[in-house]
């Protein structure tokens, strides 16, 4: 091979012919690695600091390295960076550039580290930068529920099991179920950041390098918590990716039950709630039609990022120790979930604060399912009657309502007491809907003092936490 030829590949001094267009183009990660070069230029800065405090590199090196990665910086910046096909990856391209500016000093930037090490780290750097601005977007998309929880404290909607009317809830403690999941999610994130900043760099291929080198300092250059304790789990380990993709499955899981909610909500046939036009759309042949597409398009990519969790499992199950190409395969997937996440919860924050309830639609849909039989049940058991008998008369007189065409409330004193004499003229009071409500003063309950008191305790645990 030519020393021309040989030259433009790192490690073309083994090989006696260059590699063809359509290997170079299906192994190659540049197209979407590249947007780790941030993460790329801050391990490396830090790795040559480490190797000038140890005396592996002189200081006239580290100051050169430490001035060319500023242009490199630059000029990716400002789109002026020429990314090449033929140096494969990010790490490549940049350290190519960076001694095409300073010579020799940008060859000697790679002594005590490998590919394999180097990607290993500005995935978690990335990974870690990521899972701090979800956990942002969490805490946003949390602070929306509770407000709009607030609003509608009060406010009566019908609580449903097997989608047929059950009792009586209030549309903020509806919400505030929602916002349990999302402060599972974050404590998710947050356990997976733990696993996720422990520090690769230093394991080189997979058994460490001969070199003098310090990775705790390493470590604290970057704000990793620790070091990678074995070379060759370090270079190959993707549990941290595979953890996060899980969560944001877990995360997309949560964002679709609420968008299926919110689907059927708006659909006539409820009519319990209405979204801001700007998330809706409308249909090209049905002038009347406005769409949920935002709801039911977040509903539909819970599915891409369960496929980016099952890509990761599948990619690792077979892979032995140590580096092999096919690690290469975890960046697309991760990156996938990393961004529909994001983007889905964006669209989650600003979205919530433009639903408006429909009460009056709310009201009525409550007195079509007899709504406060359990309360009735509940009355006659505080009365005496064992609550297994109690059960049995009020399906008695739910049935009597449905002969009639009326709801329990509003049965006669003279007609509840045919199935049984406890009942009194203070059964009343307990079969409205407010009654109901009130009733279930306690914590976890759907009472609106309750509502408004769980609201309270988040705010004030996202303000000690965050």
């Amino acid at each position: 091979m030519s020393q021309s030829v040989s030259s433009q590949y790192t490690w073309a001094g083994r090989f006696s012919e260059p590699t063809s267009d359509l290997v170079k183009r299906y192994t190659a990660s540049v197209e979407f690695d590249r947007r780790m070069w941030r993460q790329d230029i801050r391990a490396s800065l830090a790795h040559a600091t480490m190797l000038a405090r140890q005396g592996i590199i002189g200081g006239d090196d580290l100051a050169a390295i430490e001035r060319g990665m500023a242009q490199v910086a630059m000029e990716i910046e400002a789109g002026t960076f020429a990314w090449s096909l033929d140096l494969e990856d990010v790490h490549l391209n940049i350290e190519k550039r960076l001694t095409a500016l300073i010579g020799d000093a940008g060859k000697r930037l790679h002594t005590g580290r490998s590919r394999n090490d180097q990607v290993a780290t500005d995935i978690r750097l990335y990974l870690r930068d990521a899972i701090d601005a979800i956990a942002n977007l969490l805490g946003d998309f949390r602070d929306r529920l509770l407000d709009l929880a607030e609003r509608e404290a009060a406010t009566p909607l019908p609580g449903f099991t097997h989608l047929q009317v059950a009792q009586p809830i209030t549309f903020g403690h509806h919400l505030l179920a929602y916002h349990e999941m999302a402060c599972r999610d974050a404590e998710r994130f947050a356990d997976c950041r733990r696993r996720t900043n422990r520090l690769p760099l230093g394991a080189a291929a997979l058994a460490g390098t001969s070199y003098p080198i310090d990775r705790h300092l390493v470590a604290d250059l970057l704000g990793f918590d620790g070091v990678c304790e074995n070379s060759l789990d370090a270079v190959s380990d993707r549990d941290f990716a595979i953890e996060f993709c899980a969560a944001c499955a877990l995360l997309m899981m949560h964002l679709s039950r609420l968008s299926e909610e919110l689907v059927l909500w708006m659909s006539p046939r409820f009519g319990f709630i209405g979204i801001a036009d700007r998330y809706c759309t409308g249909s090209s042949i049905m002038p009347q039609k406005k769409n949920p597409d935002v709801p039911e398009l977040a509903r539909g990519k819970s599915g891409r990022v369960y496929g980016d969790l099952v890509a990761l499992l599948t990619l690792m199950k077979g892979q032995p120790l140590a580096y092999n190409k096919d690690n290469q395969e975890d960046k697309e997937p991760l990156f996938d979930a990393i961004d529909t996440v994001s983007d889905t919860l964006r669209i989650f924050v600003e979205m919530i604060p433009g639903i408006t309830a429909q009460p009056a639609n709310m009201r009525d849909a409550l007195r079509q399912g007899f709504a406060t039989a359990t309360d009735l049940a509940d009355y006659l058991t505080r009365k005496g009657l064992p609550f297994r008998d109690a059960h049995a008369a009020v399906g008695l007189a739910v049935r009597r309502a449905e002969e009639l065409g009326v709801d329990l409330g509003q049965l006669s004193l003279a007609d509840l007491r045919v199935f049984s004499p406890l009942i009194g003229d203070d059964v009343f009071s307990v079969l409205t809907i407010a009654g109901s409500l009130a009733a279930r003063s306690h914590v976890g309950g759907t009472a609106p003092d309750q509502v408004l008191a769980a609201i309270a305790r988040a705010r004030r645990a996202r303000s000690s936490h965050g």
